[in-house]
């Protein structure tokens, strides 16, 4: 499933990091989970002194973090070498976001791509499926190069990118449309979890006319608590929760459609308000149509990403609910 793709030349690059430096609006920028570092005793040992000291680490943890980034990174010692894909894919998202270090997208880039490490199983599987985001949201897009990294990612199990491709494969974004295989990664990411990728099946079913089983699949999804059911589904999925909650609105939304005008279900005006009303925070209506990409989505839209914690060794970055 891998594409070939062009490297840039040097004048197309430069072209480009002109643009990235010219954006300022941090606060504007996706927000990403970070990847845990496999467990060892230095880590352990940390992470229990930082518990016993966290005045100090209130405001030392964001350099430190950063620095401990750089040293394993940097290290040729051969033994810290499982811990340098995840270290690599913490720090590019720091770099990213700005936090600790001065905001840079093409250091953002080249560390994901080192931890991405073309593919490989045993690398950042998170920067592979990051890099395909991170490719279809920047200006210029590359779609192809998306694609190419949500193929990878997907590969390696990654539920993320599972329900990505299956948006690319519908809208033809990166690689020729293909219902058929569209509907393949839709429905078994949606069997393994994906709520994005559920809403976006219920979505189908409703423009298809099979309102039987939209009613009856939706209802499913718009039942989730999203205040305890997001994080939970967040952290067994590792799908980030801006799309868990576009799936569930999706979901409320065309069950309250279903309500509404009694298709596939009996007609209860009453309780079609109130699925409404679940899907009120995402302002999803009938005036918005749901034809994007998941990996297409503005820059806006990333600041809504829930962030967990960006860990150095134990040592977390925590980030708030934002919206």
């Amino acid at each position: 499933m891998a594409i070939h793709y062009r490297q840039e030349d040097k004048t197309e690059q430069d072209t480009k990091n002109k643009v990235y430096s010219q954006n300022t609006h941090c606060g504007d920028r996706m927000k990403l989970t970070s990847e845990k570092l496999p467990p060892g005793p230095c880590n352990t040992s940390l992470s229990q002194y930082a518990a016993k000291n966290q005045k100090y680490f209130q405001w030392r943890k964001e350099k430190t973090g950063v620095d401990y980034m750089k040293k394993i990174i940097d290290s040729p010692c051969p033994r810290v070498r499982h811990l340098q894909f995840a270290a690599a894919y913490n720090l590019g998202r720091a770099y990213y976001e700005g936090q600790g270090v001065k905001r840079s997208d093409e250091e953002a880039e080249r560390l994901w791509l080192f931890a991405a490490d073309n593919g490989n199983p045993k690398a950042s599987v998170k920067a592979q499926s990051i890099l395909g985001l991170y490719y279809s949201t920047k200006e210029p897009r590359d779609l192809e190069k998306a694609f190419y990294w949500h193929s990878e990612a997907c590969g390696n199990g990654n539920l993320e990118s599972q329900g990505a491709l299956g948006l690319m494969y519908f809208h033809g974004q990166g690689i020729h449309q293909d219902t058929e295989a569209a509907l393949q990664c839709l429905r078994e990411a949606a069997e393994r979890g994906n709520v994005y990728a559920q809403g976006t099946l219920v979505e189908y079913y409703y423009k298809m006319k099979f309102f039987t089983k939209c009613a009856a699949f939706s209802k499913r999804i718009a039942d989730y608590d999203e205040a305890h059911d997001i994080p939970m589904i967040a952290r067994v999925t590792d799908c980030l929760p801006e799309f868990i909650n576009k799936g569930m609105a999706m979901a409320s939304f065309y069950h309250a459609r279903c309500l509404q005008l009694g298709l596939g279900i009996t007609k209860d005006e009453v309780t079609a308000k109130h699925y409404y009303s679940k899907n009120k925070h995402n302002n999803y209506s009938l005036r918005i149509r749901w034809t994007l990409p998941v990996t297409t989505f503005t820059k806006r839209s990333w600041a809504l990403v829930t962030s967990h914690c960006f860990s150095s060794l134990h040592v977390s970055f925590l980030y708030p609910y934002e919206g």
